[in-house]
Order: C-alpha cells, then structure tokens, then sequence
C-alpha cells in the first residue's frame, strides 16, 4: 500500500549516505523501538520522555496521573487537566460523536469491573453491574472536564497513538526529518529511508487468519490495529476481549478480529481503530467510508476494506 501523495520537503532533507540509528526501551506498559536516519545523540532520551509525559497525565494504571486523579475526584465536579491530556480528550469525545457512541472514553469503571484496569486480572465473568449514566463533558475554552456518577475516564484505546505523536512531534522540532517509530504496535513513518525506500511495515494478522500480512509504506503516515485477540482472558472456556461495546458494557461480539486504520496522526488512527472494532462489518466499512478513512477489517478469514483503503493498493 502506497500513500497517495508524497512530501515533497522530505526528499529536499534527505542524505542518501546517511545511517540509521536503532534505539528502543520500554514505556506505557509495553516496548518501543525508533528507527531514525540521523547521528543526532538523545534521542532515546527525548522519545522516553514524551512517552513519559503521556502516562504522568493519562495513565489509568499510575494511581498520581492526572487521569486517576480526575476519577477519584467527585464526579459532577470540574477539573482542570494539562494541554496534552486535554488535547487527547477532545479528540476521544469527537470520535465518540462521530460513531456515535462505538467508541466512549468513560467505560473507565466498566473495564476496571472486567479486570483491564490499575485492580488487574479478575478471575471470572463478572455479574452485570446496575445501569448507570456514563458522560464526560469537556470544557475546552478553560480545559477543564467533569463526569456523571457512572463515568470514569479511560483513553487506553487512544492514548498509545497519541504517545507517538508526541514523540514524533519532539523528533521533528529536533531536526530529525525520517524516522520510524513504533510503541506497542502503534507506528509512524516520517520521509523516507536512506536508500531512498520508505519505511516499509508489515501489519499484523490475527494468528486464526491466513491471509498475507498488508504491506504499507509509512511515508508520513501511521498505522494502528485493534486486535480482540491481543488482550483479554479466558473463563468457562470462553474467550472474552479487551475491546468493549459500549452499548452492552461488555466484551465485543462482533466477530470482528481486527481493524488496521491508516491515518496521518497516530492518535486519530488508533481512536477509529478501536471504534471499528466494535462494529460489525458492514457498519464499520460504511462509517470508515462516511469519515474517507483508509481502513481494512479481517474477519474470519475475510478482508473488508474501506474506498480510501482500496484507492492505496498499488
């Protein structure tokens, strides 16, 4: 898959003799790796810190983040929260909008309940809890947000992407024009290797499927997946998904295994990743066609792509 229209200003700062420095570490709960076409010293240093900075504000697993504090603070009251959380946060309630509820960022008590939370794994299925108002209302003239009693904030499924934004925004102000980054499986390709190649990546598949990896060429573009089978737990010999439907409040049933969606920043790729995965096939494709996201499906061991997905195959 190649993007449909190439930065003209990465080709006029690239150096054909250039190397590419390999760094990685470990932030947000999982792995990361950069692949950068510069000799510049601190990079490990600058992309840990931005990731860092993401979990002090919206980690629902560090009980001083920003995000934890807001939960535990009487719900109905206002908050005033950082820039970047509060960025990240306008961005969730505006997909919310979008998919009309497929993705909600106040699931926070509901996914705590189901054992995804700072409490850990639950041993079983847990009883359904009393139906309860879920809203988070975000002022942003003041930056500020506030919750109803059912509410509590979680941005695991927009966080990540955003993580590499924020990091990829610090490389770029640094002077480092093409670079690849990943965290946790969320990337981000910015201009294109030394040999003149763009930073190829291969998606991952679900392991029940055989269909051939998609190969995507990130020149300034990112890539995110939402896989039911990457997280979740098993009771009675059932399998139950970290990804939930919000109009249950329970682990999705679609039958959808994953969803890769292609956008120029991480953050909003990983959001619709995640809203699709909770929709069926059809709606999901017809949606991602609604919103002109480049987007692909596999269930079963089927491929459902969206037009703009399908305007990218060369």
């Amino acid at each position: 898959m190649i993007p449909r229209a190439l930065t003209p200003a990465a080709f006029a700062a690239w150096d054909g003799a250039g190397d590419i420095q390999i760094l990685s570490g470990e932030a947000m709960g999982t792995s990361w790796s950069l692949h950068a076409a510069s000799s510049a010293p601190g990079l490990a240093a600058g992309v840990q810190a931005a990731f860092g900075r993401v979990t002090r504000q919206m980690s629902q697993w560090e009980p001083d983040s920003d995000l934890s504090r807001f939960n535990r603070a009487p719900a109905g009251e206002w908050q005033s929260i950082p820039p970047e959380f509060a960025h990240v946060v306008a961005a969730a309630l505006e997909i919310a909008a979008a998919s009309a509820g497929a993705f909600d960022p106040a699931l926070g008590a509901i996914t705590e309940r189901w054992g995804f939370g700072s409490a850990g794994p639950v041993a079983r299925v847990p009883g359904d809890a009393p139906a309860a108002e879920r809203r988070v209302e975000f002022d942003a003239a003041n930056s500020r947000i506030r919750r109803s009693e059912g509410a509590a904030l979680d941005l695991s499924g927009i966080a990540k992407g955003y993580g590499v934004d924020l990091a990829a925004i610090w490389l770029l102000g640094q002077g480092v024009r093409h670079f690849l980054l990943e965290l946790g499986g969320e990337v981000r390709g910015e201009g294109i290797r030394p040999d003149g190649q763009p930073w190829w990546v291969d998606v991952e598949m679900p392991p029940t499927a055989s269909i051939p990896p998609w190969r995507i060429a990130l020149h300034d573009l990112s890539a995110a997946t939402s896989g039911h089978y990457r997280r979740g737990f098993v009771a009675d010999g059932r399998h139950y998904s970290h990804s939930f439907d919000p109009s249950t409040g329970r682990p999705i049933v679609s039958g959808v295994a994953s969803v890769t969606v292609l956008h120029r920043d991480c953050m909003i790729a990983d959001g619709w990743a995640t809203a699709l995965t909770v929709l069926g096939p059809q709606k999901a494709i017809a949606l991602a066609d609604a919103q002109g996201l480049a987007a692909a499906m596999v269930v079963g061991d089927r491929e459902h792509v969206s037009r703009e997905w399908r305007a990218m195959l060369g």
